[in-house]
Order: C-alpha cells, then structure tokens, then sequence
C-alpha cells in the first residue's frame, strides 16, 4: 500500500489527482464485491489465508485429499495464484497439481436461503468437494463458475477442497502470456496457476436469477433478458432504474419457466460517454406472490459503436481511437491486480496521460476492472487469452472458454470490440482451410450472440475476409518509416502493407474495413532505479533518456497523424513487465515520462 500512497503523491505534482487508498486488513484481501454486475446484498468473502499444498506426485486424488481430512503443508492467501509474492509462497517452478483447503461457517441469518459458492477464476482445471462430496468441476482459466451447495452444508464448519490442474507445457490450452517455460523471457511471462480471482458465498431464494442480458437502445428502450435456476409456477421479473440515485422507471412481466423477459422505457437518457461514465443503475427482482425471492443489483450504459469506410462513429459522432496495449501484470500479484486502488489507478492514471481506452491485451481481465472503466468512462477492447498450437482438443476448449467470456462480460458499456485471436495465436498456419474457417467461425459465432460491438477476428496481420476492423502491427522505429509505409493508403485500392506477417491470408483481399494501427511503438527507456532483469528490450529499441524517447513518440503520433484510413491507435504499452520495458510506466507503477507531454502526444491524433 505504501507503494501506491507514494504513486498517488507522485501522478498528483504530474496533474494526475491522487488516489484515495483504503487500508485493507491483511487476512482479508481484494475485500470489494467481486462481480459488481451481478451484485447480491448476502454474501460471505472467502479470500485470504487457505490451507495449501504441491501435489507434484499427482497422489491427492488417490489419497483422499478430497475428504478435506489431510493436513496441507503450507498456508497460501486467496486469490493470489502461488507464484507470486503476494501469495506467500512465490514459488515460480513447475508444479502442475495444487490442492486448497478452508472452512466455512456459513452466517444463521442465512438459514432457509439457498447457499452458492462461487469462484472468479481457477486456472486450469478445477475440482472442488464440499465436506468430502464432489460438487462438480470446470475447465477454463479465465472464466467464473459455481455450485448449488446448500444440500450438502451441515451445520458449523463445512470443508471446501479445491484440486487445481494446470499443465504448464501444453501450448493448446488458452494461457495468454503465461510461458511455458520456469523462467520467462521475451514477450512471455510468469505464470498464474491456480485460485486468481475472488472466491465467495451467496445467499439467494429457492428460485433465484443465475444471469441477465441487458440490452439498451440508444432511444431509451432497455430490455432484460433473465434466466432462472429452480423456477416455480406464478414467478414475476420485476426491474426498477434508476440514475444518481433516483428511480426513472419500474415495470415487470411474468416468467416463462426458466426464461423472463422484460422491457423497459428511459424518457431521454444520458449517453454513456468517454471519460464520463453515465450509468443506470438496476434492481432486478424475482417475485412469487408478493414475495421477493431473489434480489440482483446490475447496470448499464447507452452507448453505440459503429463503423463505415470513413472509420468509427461512438454514439453517432466520429471518434478516433487513442488506446495503450495493457498487459494486466502486477509485480507482487502477477494476473490477479493486488487492489481495488490499484485498477482504479491504473485507468486514471491512463486518462491523464490521453488515452481514451485499453487493450488488454491476453488476457480476460478481472471484472473489477471492467467495472471501473465503465464508471470512468473507459473504452475496452475485449480480448481472449489465446492458445499457441491448433487441433481439435484446442478448438474445443478455446470455443467454450470464448463462449464464457462473451457471458460474464457482454453487459459491460465500456467494450466496444471483442478480440478472439491475436497474431495467430492458436492457429500457425493459416494455409491450413482448418484454420482458416476457425477464424471466421469466432467471428460469426461473436456476432450470433453480441451483433452490438465490433469484431477483429485475428488482430495484427492473416486477415481473412471477415472483420469489422482491419488490425495491424507495426512496430516500425520512425515516423519517416511509418509515413513512406503507409503513404500508399491514399490510393483506396492499394494493397494493404505487410509487418512481420503478411496483412492477408494468401487468397484473400482486403474488405474495406477501417485501419486501426492496434499494437506500435514500443519504445524501451530504462528509468533510473528501476529494477530490470537480465535480458530488458524493447520491440522497437532502447532509448538512453526520456526526451529521445518522446521525439521518437511525437514522431510516430505526427506521421499517423496524416494517415486518413487509420480510425485509430493502440501504443504499446501502459507499463513494463519483467524483462519487457517498453511501458510509460515502470513494473511497479512509477511514470518514467511527464504525463502532461504524453497526453500533448496523445491529442496530435483525432477524427
């Protein structure tokens, strides 16, 4: 916490307004409710210290560690995955079965309510039994999952066991920049096995609400589409909005078995906005006969991104795309972001400098993030955490992960674009019809369920015909080689310039879509102090101080500048991680520019 009180005083003398940090018991981390867009007022977090141990003989199973009876040799704090010193163990070497145990004491105001235990994220494989009986498993790294366990909860303690399988060397699991080696290096880092997210109990009703679609229109029309667990006869979806506090509409319509829909009216809503944004807040309420059964507490923004052959319009109004490449990498934490403060910090920090949105990049990021974007008005582009290899087991596993993601987070105002793929990833030879039909299946199966946002179906070259937005990747030094590059774009039937890859799977042409120049930049200064391992590099080089690293920024801002057909950037990146210093800011958050000469930089470029 000190570190972030110091950052704040720091971005505050840059223009940066100082964040307020909240001092958080240490047995008790990541205290905030985890999912804010599906919020219950009855819950029990379960984050902090486990019982813990490396299972590298893989005997746990055969043993009966499921029983929850055998004694775990270490302790570890809930959620941070163990390799990262946050954990208490930091422990960065191969050991793919881990086995978590805890009691829980479930609260007596809860008696008579159905109990739920849910877990933000497990990397990879989970299994989990409550009081020595299996409650089931699931497959995904990135992805939440939970179990009814109310008939199997006794009075008093009850022992949760968690089995954790994640196989550190098969590259056709979707691991994002986890590397398959102990030590990272390059563009790879460490690894996140295990617990990474939030885990905790819910009290609901006998019937109660397991998810909802909210889908706004910009005339003010909103429309709940909710899906029921253990529904009964005569049940009722009821749904009041409100804004700052106030109520501006109620209505509600009977439910039809597992499935209640409901639409709604706002008289002139507020837009959601960049940097301003404007949410309604909902209750959601399942009703028997005048009786409340279950209570939700959601959100939304009316917003609407489009595209056209003269590049992207936000809410009817062109908007140009200042993004910056983030990781999502904490020192102390790796994946799973120490603090609420520190997301928080993260995005502000981000706005100060002129950037209107992230990438984030590999990785499925912590609902708490999205949540802050969308309060601060923070575009996202939605991103999978990729595989590197391609067959059928891969196919399987990456569709029902991506499947998950586009349904913990299609409610969220501030993604404006989804990304399934990024460079191949996952599909290395895309002369391989296979392959081919792999990209474009992810972006008709993502338009099927979410036609509202745009789709870049393998960001960064090997386009085939079917993208909303034609993402490329270059990392070229200078604005002088950025503007001969790209000078060709003038002609609208010139062919669009190969990278490291060439733009277009051999056979297929460019479709018209507007440019977004996704991933440049990244411009390596090692600040003074800073720690750096063996082995720091950049992708376009290291600069010796921090005046010629902005003339080489400016430089490439102004030659985009005058590119027409690029809608939009994305500079990599926001910070450094491990060995990889080509961020704004250091590894543990410390600005390595003058903030106020980056957003100078940032505003060169509009629609």
């Amino acid at each position: 916490m000190q570190r972030f009180r110091a950052l704040s005083l720091a971005l505050s003398l840059a223009g940066v307004p100082a964040l307020a940090v909240a001092q958080t018991p240490a047995s008790l981390p990541r205290p905030e409710f985890p999912n804010p867009q599906f919020e219950r007022k009855d819950w029990l977090s379960l984050n902090g210290p486990w019982r813990f141990a490396f299972d590298d003989a893989d005997a746990g199973l055969r043993e009966g560690w499921a029983a929850g009876t055998t004694k775990l040799d270490r302790t570890i704090l809930v959620p941070f995955a163990f390799e990262s010193r946050k954990s208490g163990i930091a422990d960065t070497r191969f050991h793919p079965v881990v086995w978590y145990q805890r009691d829980v004491t479930v609260p007596a105001a809860w008696k008579g309510r159905r109990v739920l235990l849910r877990f933000g994220a497990v990397d990879y494989h989970a299994t989990v039994w409550l009081n020595g009986q299996k409650l089931g498993e699931h497959e995904g790294g990135s992805t939440p999952f939970a179990f009814d366990v109310t008939d199997l909860l006794r009075g008093g303690a009850n022992a949760v066991v968690v089995r954790a399988f994640d196989p550190p060397t098969d590259r056709f699991v979707p691991r994002g920049k986890q590397y398959w080696k102990e030590t990272s290096e390059s563009i790879f880092y460490t690894r996140t096995s295990g617990i990474w997210q939030s885990v905790w109990l819910e009290a609901v009703g006998d019937s109660y609400l397991s998810h909802v679609r909210v889908t706004p229109s910009m005339d003010g029309a909103v429309r709940f589409d909710a899906r029921l667990a253990r529904p009964a006869a005569d049940q009722v979806l009821r749904a009041t909005i409100s804004y700052n506090g106030a109520v501006v509409t109620r209505g509600e319509a009977a439910v039809d078995g597992t499935r209640g829909s409901l639409g709604l009216r706002v008289i002139d809503p507020r837009e959601w906005q960049v940097g301003q944004g404007n949410l309604y807040d909902v209750t959601l309420e399942l009703v028997r006969g005048g009786t409340v059964l279950d209570t939700v507490k959601t959100y939304y923004g009316y917003r609407e991104v489009t595209v056209d052959a003269k590049g992207l319009q936000f809410n009817g109004r062109r908007m140009y795309l200042r993004m910056v490449l983030d990781q999502g990498y904490w020192p102390e934490s790796l994946l799973t972001p120490p603090s609420d403060e520190a997301i928080q910090y993260d995005i502000k920090t981000s706005q100060a400098m002129g950037f209107n949105g992230a990438r984030k990049h590999q990785k499925v990021e912590d609902p708490r993030f999205l949540y802050w974007a969308d309060k601060l008005g923070y575009l996202v582009s939605g991103e999978m955490a990729n595989a590197y290899q391609y067959d059928d087991q891969y196919v399987a596993r990456f569709t029902r992960e991506w499947l998950e993601v586009l349904e913990r987070d299609i409610n969220h105002p501030s993604i404006i674009m989804w990304i399934p793929i990024n460079e191949s990833w996952g599909t290395p030879n895309l002369r391989d019809r296979r392959q081919q039909a792999h990209l474009k299946s992810n972006y008709w199966l993502t338009k099927s369920l979410d036609p509202s946002r745009l789709v870049i179906e393998n960001d960064g070259w090997e386009h085939v015909d079917t993208t909303d937005v034609f993402g490329i990747h270059d990392y070229a030094r200078t604005g002088e080689m950025i503007a001969k590059k790209y000078a060709v774009l003038d002609n609208p039937n010139a062919r669009i310039p190969d990278n490291s890859r060439a733009a277009l799977v051999p056979g297929y042409e460019y479709n018209g879509s507007p440019i977004f120049l996704s991933e440049f930049g990244g411009i390596a200064y090692r600040a003074p102090g800073a720690p750096v391992p063996e082995g720091a590099w950049g992708y376009s080089g290291v600069e010796k101080t921090p005046e010629d690293a902005l003339a080489r920024l400016k430089g490439l801002y102004e030659a985009i500048a005058k590119v027409p057909r690029i809608i939009g950037v994305c500079y990599t990146q926001l910070t450094d991680v491990e060995q990889e210093i080509n961020g704004l800011l250091t590894y543990d958050r410390k600005p390595k520019f003058d903030v106020e000469a980056i957003k100078a930089i940032n505003d060169i470029v509009r629609p």
